[in-house]
């Protein structure tokens, strides 16, 4: 719904735009038309940011777009763009004001210039010009002062109105980081007479709200390195400072935030800076002549920490393990893995993966049993049964495609896995992972032995508990293709595939379909007409297939 009304919004407002440059409205008539669009839809923000903006931009009525941001945000006060566009929209009506006195050349601070020569260029760029609210300013008492306390009671009051629009934007989204992140973002993009004093406030308000949150800590480490460089220190240094500043900020951090979160951020922050590779790399220190060598004991002091700490994550402890491998520290990278796997991450299954790659790749260059000895066979063997046992199924999907891979050249190893997985699967439940590598090792053993000891394979993982309705798919495919190729046995046994999986799940719709389609390619009138009229009753439905062949 909110997007059909931002949609019309849009097109709405193009139609507009539109009409009024072919001069078939009248800006009292589109003023019409935007208030009747207010009144249906008060509670979209949209709606009441192109009135003000229309009204800024083309009646450039200051006044009255203040007031429908001020109205909008009573009726939509959560809504953060509005509290964007609203303190844009104040800041580039100083903005225009400071740009028309610079360019008429003022020499103080005055709102106007008794110049004649004035006139003409203000023709010229009449979009810097707009309402300046005199009769506000006469109200508030400022009449007979002169023109340069005038300004800067003016840019005081702008000010003023600022401050407010902040202040109430923390009162109405007080948990809204991003909000006061884009809030600070305007206003160092802007230079505004004593605006410095707000975005210290905003800065203190932001480490008062949220200490607490470890993505503001990020965020600030990460706002050090847009600090101005010292123009006395070559870039190396200056990139050097900044750098420092952004640690300082994230060691503090950990400090009072020691959360697995804040060590992931740090580390994260870290790999972007050494390794240009990635994808959140910072260039800014790849452009500079950095060797990575210099910050990776820094870098391996976060992990350290962490673990020191129990924040330790599976996602940290393989970048921890990964580091290491990069540095071509392998040794200390397959020490850790295996420290790391009989501790507390001793069922991270990513780990585990990243340790028993490690151990294959030191002992040859493929996961080929043809390239191993039996010494390293039964090392590797070894390392896959503890773990195979020891993670679900469900974790451990990957090493066990692994592990079919390295173990696949010898019968005696490749036995005791199919031991190892029959374990498994009779406690996985009729899970689609545990049909992943019943399935994975069924393939294997048609490849290698063909379709009788395939049958013998799947036959033996169906007779375990809940065998799962997508392993039953698989090996009824298999024979199903060989049946349309007009093997005898292997319609005989698709046949009782499909009537085993229907009496397990007989609700299974397609399951009846696929049978019955084999049938009226491979069977008889006879056998579709009975599976017809068995899916018929089953099912309890007439139309649950198509009507048989006569």
């Amino acid at each position: 719904m909110a997007d059909t009304v931002q949609y019309r919004l849009e097109r709405m407002s193009d139609e507009l735009d539109d009409l009024e440059r072919r001069g078939l409205f009248t800006s009292t008539e589109l003023a019409e038309v935007m208030a009747q669009a207010i009144r249906y839809h008060p509670k979209v923000p949209g709606l009441w940011m192109y009135a003000a903006a229309w009204e800024f931009d083309q009646n450039l009525n200051v006044a009255a777009a203040r007031a429908l941001m001020q109205s909008g945000l009573r009726s939509c006060p959560e809504s953060e763009d509005m509290w964007i566009e609203y303190l844009r929209m104040e800041l580039t009506y100083l903005n225009k004001l400071k740009a028309r006195k610079a360019a008429l050349g003022e020499d103080v601070k005055t709102l106007q210039k008794s110049n004649d020569d004035s006139g003409h260029w203000k023709d010229e760029n009449k979009d810097l010009f707009m309402s300046l609210d005199e009769q506000s300013v006469e109200e508030s008492g400022l009449q007979g002062v002169d023109l340069e306390q005038k300004e800067d009671l003016f840019w005081q009051q702008g000010l003023l109105i600022i401050r407010t629009i902040y202040h109430g934007a923390m009162e109405a989204l007080p948990s809204s980081l991003t909000l006061r992140k884009k809030i600070l973002e305007i206003l160092n993009s802007v230079e505004l007479t004593h605006s410095e004093e707000l975005r210290l406030e905003v800065m203190d308000d932001l480490k008062k709200d949220f200490s607490h949150d470890e993505d503001y800590w990020d965020w600030f480490a990460r706002l050090q390195l847009s600090d101005p460089t010292n123009s006395s220190l070559n870039k190396k240094d200056a990139l050097l400072n900044k750098l420092n500043k952004s640690i300082q900020v994230y060691d503090e951090a950990v400090r009072k935030l020691p959360t697995s979160k804040m060590y992931s951020l740090y580390a994260k922050f870290w790999l972007g800076v050494i390794f240009s590779d990635r994808e959140d790399s910072m260039s800014l220190f790849q452009d500079a002549e950095f060797d990575a060598s210099e910050f990776t004991s820094s870098m391996l002091k976060v992990y350290e920490n962490a673990e020191s700490c129990g924040c330790l994550t599976e996602e940290l402890a393989c970048q921890y393990v990964s580091l290491f491998l990069r540095l071509e520290r392998f040794e200390e990278a397959k020490n850790l893995a295996e420290k790391l796997c009989s501790g507390p991450l001793a069922e991270a299954a990513n780990l585990w993966n990243l340790r028993a790659s490690i151990e294959i790749n030191r002992l040859g260059t493929a996961i080929d049993s043809a390239y191993l000895s039996e010494e390293n066979l039964s090392s590797l063997f070894d390392l896959f049964n503890v773990v195979l046992l020891k993670l679900s199924i469900t974790k451990a999907e990957v090493l066990w495609h692994t592990a079919m891979k390295l173990f696949s050249h010898d019968k005696i190893y490749f036995g005791k896995l199919v031991k190892c997985a029959t374990l498994s699967l009779s406690s996985a439940g009729g899970s689609d992972f545990g049909a992943s590598v019943s399935s994975a090792i069924v393939g294997w053993v048609l490849q290698k032995d063909g379709i009788k000891q395939a049958r013998k394979m799947y036959k033996r993982f169906l007779a375990l508990a809940c065998p799962s309705l997508k392993f039953f798919q698989f090996c009824i495919e298999l024979e199903a293709n060989l049946a349309s190729m007009g093997n005898h046995d292997a319609i005989v046994a698709a046949r009782k595939l499909f009537d085993s999986a229907i009496n397990q799940y007989p609700q299974e719709r397609e399951l009846w379909r696929k049978y019955y389609n084999m049938e009226l390619k491979v069977g008889t009138s006879e056998t579709s007409n009975a599976i017809y009229w068995r899916a018929r009753k089953v099912l309890n439905d007439c139309t649950a297939l198509a009507i048989p062949r006569s």
